[in-house]
């Protein structure tokens, strides 16, 4: 792959996944009794567990998606994306096999959904495709308009070099 197409893809894939996040997490954030009763229909974790995640899950995707957006911390963010879909398309794909017919609560919401069936392969489709994202995130880096690439700037010797003679220079 092109070297500029791998950036720019990448840079696409960063916004893509923290738009998602960000809007996924500011809909949960106005109804947190919400998220945890979202989490909580699931039936896969005890309620002593199931709870304190209801409760963090939106503010951790608002942090996730805002970090991929800005692009720092941005393989990590990534990394963190992936686990949290692997699990998602686990719970929704869970559900489906035991006929649950829950709201994936992905966007708010959550409980009974007497449609939610034939919602389940879009929800593990899309789910799969933002993985697949985070994933390329995490192998190419934070592609363009990254705050890493000011952040974290890696220097060569000879750059170090040139500094240093910059500051005695200036010293003198």
């Amino acid at each position: 792959m092109n070297p500029s197409a791998k950036q720019w893809l990448a840079l696409l894939a960063r916004l893509v996944v923290g738009g998602v996040w960000i809007w996924a997490g500011f809909a949960k954030l106005a109804d947190p009794l919400g998220s945890v009763q979202a989490v909580q229909a699931y039936d896969l974790l005890p309620t002593s567990l199931a709870e304190p995640i209801g409760y963090a899950l939106p503010a951790v995707e608002v942090v996730i998606g805002l970090a991929l957006v800005v692009g720092v911390m941005s393989r990590g963010a990534a990394a963190i994306s992936v686990v949290l879909f692997v699990g998602f398309v686990i719970g929704i794909a869970s559900a489906w096999a035991r006929g649950l017919e829950i709201d994936c609560g992905c966007f708010g919401g959550g409980g009974y959904d007497p449609d939610a069936s034939s919602k389940y392969p879009v929800e593990i489709a899309r789910d799969v495709a933002l993985l697949a994202a985070s994933l390329f995130v995490v192998w190419a880096g934070p592609g363009r308009l990254a705050l890493d690439a000011v952040l974290f700037r890696r220097r060569t010797p000879r750059d170090l070099e040139r500094e240093l003679d910059n500051e005695l220079e200036g010293a003198e």
